[in-house]
């Protein structure tokens, strides 16, 4: 493994481990004012909530042996891509093989924008993401920047999660809802 990509998975663990270290004791106080919880659905089910003000669709993700929390996804409603979950960026971020599988051509992107990543300095093409599904939960129109290098495996950024209900890291699990 490279030292760029040994360092941008440093990086992405460390930006989780901050948010897991100052939001989780948060999530958690905010648990013990509540006295009813929604169920958690596996990521291929729905919930229906039964308080109106709690969003009806939400999925869980597990995190993996490498330290990191993925998503499969079904993106523009065709294409299978699998994303490592990354607050820390800011976009979703995609690689050259992935853009090809959501529909676009990477060879007639244009790659004006200067992308810092924790890698070193790249260039991405914007792009508009028709539809990002993770079990039942779908985002539209997400922002999404393909790089022309650097990348080894797509992000799923905070274009995407920003968009969410909520998102929360529970031990091993992070629950996405909308």
């Amino acid at each position: 493994m490279s030292a760029r990509i040994i360092s941008t998975l440093i990086s992405a663990a460390a930006v989780a481990g901050a948010v897991a270290i100052f939001v989780a004791p948060r999530l958690e106080d905010q648990q013990a004012q509540q006295t009813t919880q929604p169920p958690v659905a596996d990521i291929n089910t729905a919930t229906v909530a039964e308080d109106p003000d709690t969003p009806a669709r939400q999925a869980v993700l597990s995190i993996r042996d490498d330290g990191h929390y993925w998503a499969r996804t079904v993106v523009n409603r065709k294409a299978s891509v699998d994303f490592m979950v990354d607050t820390g960026a800011s976009t979703v971020a995609i690689t050259q093989k992935d853009a090809r599988k959501m529909g676009f051509d990477p060879d007639e992107l244009d790659y004006k924008w200067e992308i810092r990543t924790a890698g070193g300095t790249t260039y991405g093409a914007r792009v508009k993401i028709e539809s990002i599904k993770v079990g039942t939960v779908e985002v539209k129109n997400v922002a999404g920047m393909v790089l022309r290098d650097e990348l080894t495996q797509s992000l799923l950024g905070m274009s995407f999660l920003r968009e969410l209900y909520s998102y929360e890291f529970r031990g091993d699990r992070l629950i996405i809802r909308q």
